[in-house]
């Protein structure tokens, strides 16, 4: 007696209608996700550029989800076909991974057809983003390493130099910490930690510093920027 195994049959007519629709509403959510990318961000590469993949990637997820779940074999063949695939654009940016997470995770939302559920939780998502990046730009308290170089072509002393330096520096910081000072011919560098209220603080105190000499060259970094060790 012969016995046959017969298998369920997964493949489901595709909807085109659904699915201009769902890619539709994917536009608007990924134009929104650019702007918000743009007016919140805080990362140091190019962000208008990098926004820019947003729609690509958010869109090609709705239509690989939406022609996957409609037949297994398909699906079956993008396993298949994915694992060829290595994306190699560097991402430095821990900020720029979530971004892009968002954008899939909209995309796998909206191309499995919960679309009212995808919609809230993403603009959920974007509006406690919003609110804490509000909240950390209205800080505006900065912690910045100052670097320092001084081509000294006066008969002044390196510690006459470095006495008028801290003298500026505290006088316009709420704190400075000298981390570095290097003494090379006639050229002077130094590295300082400083708080400043603000930034009319920040632009008096490079006022106040070039005051000193038209051959000092100053170098401010933001310390949340920079890798941590």
């Amino acid at each position: 007696m012969d016995q046959t195994i017969s298998l369920p049959a997964f493949d489901s007519p595709l909807s085109l209608s659904l699915l201009l629709m769902n890619l539709s509403i994917g536009v608007v959510l990924a134009l929104i996700l650019r702007w918000h990318f743009r007016v919140f961000g805080s990362t140091l590469s190019n962000r208008e550029e990098f926004a820019q993949v947003f729609p690509f990637v958010l869109l090609t997820t709705i239509l690989i989800i939406t022609v996957v779940k409609s037949s297994l074999a398909l699906s079956l063949g993008l396993v298949g076909a994915l694992s060829i695939v290595r994306f190699r654009t560097p991402i430095k940016e821990p900020e720029e991974l979530a971004y892009l997470f968002v954008a899939i995770a909209v995309g796998l939302g909206l191309g499995a057809n919960q679309t009212i559920p995808t919609v809230v939780a993403s603009l959920c998502i974007l509006g406690v983003m919003a609110v804490l990046g509000r909240r950390k730009h209205a800080a505006d308290e900065k912690n910045l390493y100052l670097s320092i170089d001084w081509q000294n072509e006066s008969d002044e002393l390196p510690e006459a130099c470095l006495e008028s330096l801290n003298f500026v520096i505290s006088t316009h910081t709420r704190r400075s910490d000298l981390r570095r000072f290097d003494i090379r011919d006639q050229c002077l560098e130094a590295t300082y930690f400083v708080e400043i209220d603000d930034s009319v603080k920040l632009a008096s105190l490079t006022t106040a510093l070039r005051s000193l000499s038209p051959h000092l060259g100053l170098t401010f970094i933001d310390q949340r920027q920079m890798p941590q060790v």
